[in-house]
């Protein structure tokens, strides 16, 4: 019997995914960034994300508590609209995109998100939010590539968008060679209440 072994712990995070449209948007004004920097670590598209909540390690335990009042939230929440705009890095080694449109709504839901997991006894390092979506990391060699990325970026405004669900997600983190991988643990579709 080929049983496959499940981790004690779980690298966990809440978080928005842009739709496919805008993340292809995107994605075609970083062509020209693509090209020149084939070196920096592209986060892989499908794996774009807008963090709410960083939760860290955790135990495997644990996340099923976390399903049924994140499930709650967003039944009871209406789509926030979102556009990705701009862009920007964190100390010359991370490159991100800008999130413009309802960032009060993104706020309030990321309070609301971070009240569930602590309602929860789920301790995390509250960070204030920087609302933002992360597309790549140099090399510790060559920042600069970043710098001139972002640079690339400042004009950039994307369509708006509604975002369509609320995920929990797992990653790779420390799991091994190779780049980050992201996945579903599960999603909720927005509601329509208040």
């Amino acid at each position: 019997m080929n049983e496959e072994i499940q981790p004690a712990t779980v690298r966990v995070f809440i978080a928005l995914a842009p739709p496919d449209e805008a993340k292809e948007e995107l994605a075609r004004e970083l062509r020209p960034a693509y090209d020149a920097y084939p070196r920096m670590r592209w986060n892989r598209i499908q794996d774009w994300h807008i963090t709410l909540a960083f939760l860290g390690e955790l135990p495997a335990t644990t996340v099923p508590l976390l399903r049924p009042p994140l499930a709650e939230l967003a039944a009871a929440r209406r789509p926030v609209e979102l556009a990705l705009r701009g862009g920007g890095h964190f100390d010359e080694r991370v490159l991100w995109s800008g999130i413009d449109g309802d960032l009060a709504g993104l706020h309030l839901l990321a309070t609301d998100v971070r009240a569930v997991v602590k309602e929860c006894g789920i301790a995390f390092e509250d960070r204030p939010l920087r609302p933002h979506l992360t597309l790549a990391r140099s090399g510790r060699n060559d920042p600069s590539c970043v710098v001139t990325a972002a640079t690339g970026l400042t004009a950039f405004t994307g369509r708006r968008w509604h975002s369509e669900r609320l995920h929990l997600v797992g990653s790779n983190v420390g799991r091994g060679p190779g780049p980050i991988r992201y996945r579903d643990i599960e999603a909720w579709n927005f509601g329509g209440g208040s």
